[in-house]
């Protein structure tokens, strides 16, 4: 059987069949735990970016972003000016979106401080899950909930803490991205897998 057919064989959440980009990030990323503070930059980014927008916009503007934003290196990204505002205000290959743009410099900042206080971006955002990922059986994408105690308290000492564009929604696609929560559908293939992985 080529690849390709076994691929289309296994079961996949919903929104994780709607075009090979979301298979892909499905399939390798989405709900994998992470404990890279550079890729944990990069989601937080990245899902301030969707606001408004659909995943799938994003994730086809990804490369592009690394290399407009110094490949998510939050000590380079805060240090970013009014120069490198305005061009990233003309640079097509990402959301030109000035509030957007600005926040995400503002957000590499507070970044910072949060290393400087708890070590470790890591150290701080795995907290809010008790340090291990959340596993929870739904079976149906109907099921998965916007928000939940644990992003509402997230997006609450976030925003205490200066960051922007980290509403409780935006905070459940992080922890949904990062494997703080295993979102994947019970019949999905991938849904054991991730339960099975140790920290990564």
């Amino acid at each position: 059987m080529k690849k390709k057919e076994a691929s289309k064989m296994k079961r996949r959440c919903e929104w994780g069949t709607v075009s090979q980009l979301y298979i892909d990030y499905h399939d390798k990323e989405w709900g994998v735990p992470i404990h890279d503070d550079r890729t944990l930059f990069e989601f937080l980014v990245l899902e301030g970016a969707q606001a408004g927008l659909s995943w799938e916009t994003v994730l086809k503007k990804r490369e592009n972003y690394r290399k407009a934003f110094s490949n998510f290196d939050p000590v380079k990204v805060s240090l970013y000016g009014d120069k490198k505002i305005e061009a990233l205000m003309g640079n097509k290959g990402i959301i030109r979106n000035r509030l957007k743009i600005t926040s995400a410099v503002n957000n590499a900042k507070r970044f910072l401080e949060v290393q400087e206080e708890f070590g470790s971006f890591d150290a701080y955002i795995w907290q809010f899950v008790n340090g291990k990922p959340i596993t929870n059986r739904f079976k149906s994408i109907r099921e998965l909930p916007a928000t939940t105690k644990e992003s509402d308290a997230m997006s609450k000492d976030l925003k205490k803490r200066g960051f922007k564009f980290v509403g409780p929604t935006i905070c459940y696609a992080h922890m949904q991205a990062t494997g703080m929560v295993n979102d994947h559908i019970v019949g999905c293939f991938r849904y054991k897998e991730i339960k099975a992985l140790k920290d990564i």
